[in-house]
Order: structure tokens, then C-alpha cells, then sequence
């Protein structure tokens, strides 16, 4: 179910900033929207809203988590194909293709490159078609 933007908004931008699918949208200073059509439920807008103003799918208000406690995509390299599909969900591009390890190594996988960057959208877990992917807890 898509989320949704309260009155208690500020227009502050920093959901619209850090969609990964580009559903928010809005003025500065003014009431932002999501469009329903494109919202995935990642729930990122509300994890970064300074007003707790984002709504889940359930009417119940999101809370902004620090960045450091985000989830993180976790790869299985024994499962994962090197389908590169995970990549190209990753708006963040928090993800790559890993490089061989030596010349003629076959063995390649998807990693989490850039954890900096990543969002915590779990859009490459929920697309990988081996199921490779999980989203864990953030590392202390």
C-alpha cells in the first residue's frame, strides 16, 4: 500500500531527494505528494522525514531512523548469478557486479559496493530472482 503525506510537512525536499523510484514530488516549502501509482512501500521518505510526517500504507505515522541503523542488503555469493538485475534496480547505485578476483576467475557476484550510498529500499532483495538477497540489520 502506497504511504502518504501529511498536512505537517515542510517541504523540505529530503523524502523526494532519497526516493529510489522518484514517486514524491512538490514545492519547496509546500505540502509534498507520492504518486501512488510509482510509491514501491520502501518506506525510505518516512526514515528521513524531520517531522514525522509520512504515513505508511497503514495510516500509522513512519519514524525517522538515523541513517547508521538502516538495513543493508546482504548477498549470498554461492547463490547469486551475476544476473546484474539487483544493479539495475539500485538507484543508488550502492551496488556493482563484483571484478574477478584473478584472470579467468568465472566466479562473480553481486556486492554491496558503496554502503554509503545504499538507501535501504530492499528494492534488490525484492527483485533478485534467486532470492540471494536479504535485507539484515545494521552492523554496530
Amino acid at each position: 500500500m502506497p504511504f502518504f503525506i501529511t498536512g505537517d510537512c515542510i517541504g523540505c525536499s529530503a523524502c523526494a531527494k532519497i526516493c529510489p523510484v522518484l514517486a514524491i514530488s512538490g514545492e519547496p516549502k509546500q505540502r509534498y505528494e507520492i504518486n501512488i501509482r510509482r510509491c514501491v512501500s520502501c518506506g525510505v521518505c518516512g526514515r528521513v522525514c524531520p517531522k514525522n510526517a509520512v504515513l505508511d500504507g497503514h495510516g500509522n505515522p513512519c519514524k525517522s531512523i538515523p541513517r547508521k541503523n538502516w538495513k543493508k542488503p546482504s548477498i549470498d555469493t554461492k547463490l547469486c548469478s551475476a544476473c546484474g538485475i539487483c544493479v539495475t534496480w539500485c538507484r543508488a547505485e550502492a551496488l556493482r557486479i563484483s571484478p574477478p578476483a584473478f584472470h579467468g576467475d568465472i566466479h562473480v557476484f553481486a556486492q554491496l559496493h558503496e554502503p554509503a550510498k545504499c538507501v535501504g529500499c530492499a528494492l534488490c532483495e525484492e527483485n533478485c530472482p534467486l532470492g540471494a538477497i536479504t535485507m539484515t540489520e545494521a552492523q554496530a
